[in-house]
């Protein structure tokens, strides 16, 4: 992978101008803490190097009105002038996909058939995709977990679990607290209707009854 532009830190300081910490928060769903450590490029606490991973470029692009491409590539990402015809996104249908892992150079695709890694450097179009990701269905479920909902059959609430299957024996997620918090309705909703129990689960509602939690109970 290339060299983060050096001076990256001070860079995204000079790009929030007078905007302040909080603000900047506020705009990008980032931390404050968070944006002023990756303008220092280290952890406070720990005292270690950090580097922003290409989703929090992508929200401090948004906030900042700063071009998304460009970001990557003073962050190290991606090479300055690749042609287009490199830059595509990968052609692998987004609905085949069960859930979507991104880390710092690269994104693995997760299908029932296997997986699939893409290098990060091939996306000059990631904030494209990342619209694409919504636009089909995908949450953002931890820091760089994006899961298609239409897949998942079982949800374990107690452990956090999002699974592939009605019986929850194969493959498997584990989402972030404050995710399964903000999404913990949704996924009852998505659960219910791709396993069938749709017009149960609304039914039971109005009476009261989590009727999706009673049928997955009757499944074990």
């Amino acid at each position: 992978m290339m060299k983060q532009f050096e001076g990256f830190g001070k860079f995204l300081e000079s790009l929030r101008g007078k905007m302040s910490l909080r603000e900047a928060a506020n705009k990008s769903g980032l931390s404050h803490a968070y944006i002023r450590d990756l303008e220092l490029e280290r952890n406070r606490s720990t005292n270690e190097k950090i580097k922003p991973s290409p989703v929090t470029l992508k929200k401090l692009s948004d906030a900042y009105k700063f071009s998304y491409t460009d970001l990557m590539e003073k962050a190290g990402y991606l090479e300055k002038g690749i042609p287009d015809s490199q830059s595509a996104p990968p052609t692998l249908p987004l609905a085949d996909i069960l859930f979507i892992e991104i880390g710092s150079t690269e994104m693995t695709y997760h299908t029932r058939i296997g997986n699939r890694t893409i290098p990060m450097q091939s996306l000059l179009d990631f904030s494209h995709f990342l619209d694409q990701l919504e636009d089909q269905g995908f949450k953002k479920m931890d820091t760089d977990l994006f899961v298609n909902l239409s897949h998942v059959k079982k949800y374990d609430a107690q452990a956090g679990k999002l699974y592939f299957d009605p019986l929850g024996v194969s493959l498997s997620v584990t989402i972030a607290a404050l995710r399964q918090k903000k999404y913990h309705d949704l996924i009852l909703r998505s659960v219910a209707y791709h396993s069938g129990n749709d017009l149960e689960y609304h039914f039971e509602k109005s009476t009261g009854k989590d009727s999706l939690l009673a049928s997955l109970q009757r499944q074990n």
